[in-house]
């Protein structure tokens, strides 16, 4: 069986550390972070665990070569001679997809057609036949980054983003990516301790990650496919081992995760992910709104919410976040509250002195994850 080999797992900006965390917990070795990504060594069965279980990853690609390049046609050699038999059949799809920063090429299509050439051309040369390409949905994904003037080509062992879980098959208007929201979770430092609520769950992501954060599911066990098993090497049977291994350490959840939300629509579709996910009997939905809700538990209480900004839903944006800070204050003592807005000047109005803020991007947007710890009478007390 192959030994350790170096990869590279995508993630979002400001998520490296979580992610370096993840893969040290994980058993990865020589961990190190870059910039909105972590390389790391493991085996075969390791690159299987970490498209199952990491919940900060958006890819994980297997490099399998890399070399300098200052020209068109270095790049076409170099890509035509590798051996690409040695991973995948000329009766199956693939596509290239490329990232660049570089003086030498400045098309990363271009880039990725030449790429697709050489690809061909050996396979004609040596099969007498060629794969075709689909780039919507390939067999194979084969991902080229060039940085000045070094190329490195890599397998994606993940295909689709691993922010894809396969439990979301309903969304609202403002969807919150789950790799985010598991993110944030993290930050917010959710260990499943305590009681739960996202008084405005929209289609139920934070619910669900939450649960599978308290629980220890491996957060992808939910997806049919990834593209490590359309590759001449994939182990079937290594594969089930180490699923089967990570879904014996899901561990008990003994408290409340809670979701509300206003809208009927919204909670139709949460609760369709979160029997999506399996996890119905952890998460309970209710029709309310927040603004007139009281702390639904007597005990510490965790709160992460991902209130609308003004962007895409029309709100007095104000009056809103006043009335999200009236609604902490005066009924939901005890509890450690933390949202992420995109609307800066939205947070003046909350009228509470937050203990913490994170810069983080939601998508494009430079956001915050604020922190306000809403204490007891006594003010003696903190809550994680």
């Amino acid at each position: 069986m192959e030994g350790n080999f170096k990869m590279l797992a995508k993630t979002l900006y400001g998520f490296e550390p979580l992610l370096a965390k993840e893969l040290r917990n994980l058993g990865a070795s020589n961990v190190r972070e870059g910039v909105r990504n972590v390389s790391f060594e493991g085996d075969t069965g390791f690159m299987y665990k970490a498209n199952l279980s990491l919940r900060t990853a958006l890819k994980v690609f297997k490099p399998i070569k890399s070399f300098k390049v200052f020209n068109e046609k270095q790049l076409y050699r170099q890509l035509y001679d590798i051996d690409w038999s040695d991973y995948f059949e000329s009766s199956q799809t693939f596509a290239f997809d490329t990232t660049m920063n570089s003086d030498v090429f400045n098309n990363s299509l271009f880039v990725s057609q030449r790429s697709k050439d050489a690809l061909v051309d050996k396979f004609r040369d040596v099969e007498r036949q060629r794969p075709s390409v689909n780039t919507s949905n390939p067999d194979i994904r084969i991902n080229i980054h060039i940085f000045n003037n070094d190329c490195t080509v890599s397998l994606d062992s993940s295909g689709t983003s691993l922010h894809q879980r396969g439990y979301r098959i309903a969304t609202n208007i403002a969807p919150i990516n789950e790799v985010l929201a598991a993110g944030l979770l993290l930050m917010s430092n959710w260990d499943g301790r305590t009681d739960f609520l996202d008084p405005m769950c929209g289609s139920g992501t934070f619910l669900i990650e939450a649960a599978m954060i308290a629980c220890n599911i491996p957060v992808n066990i939910n997806r049919d496919s990834f593209a490590f098993m359309n590759w001449n090497s994939f182990d079937e049977i290594l594969y089930q081992k180490i699923r089967d291994s990570r879904l014996n350490q899901v561990r008990e959840f003994n408290h409340r995760i809670i979701g509300y939300d206003k809208a009927p629509s919204a909670v139709r579709k949460a609760q369709e992910n979160v029997d999506n996910a399996n996890l119905s009997e952890y998460i309970t939905i209710e029709r309310k709104d927040f603004f007139r809700t009281e702390k639904p538990t007597e005990n510490n209480l965790k709160m992460v919410f991902n209130p609308p900004y003004g962007e895409r839903l029309n709100i007095d944006v104000e009056e809103f976040y006043s009335k999200i800070g009236d609604a902490l204050k005066q009924n939901y003592s005890g509890t450690n509250a933390w949202l992420i807005t995109a609307n800066l000047d939205a947070l003046k109005h909350v009228g509470l002195k937050p203990s913490r803020k994170i810069k983080v991007f939601n998508g494009k947007l430079e956001s915050r994850l604020v922190n306000y710890e809403i204490y007891d009478g006594s003010k003696k007390a903190k809550y994680n």
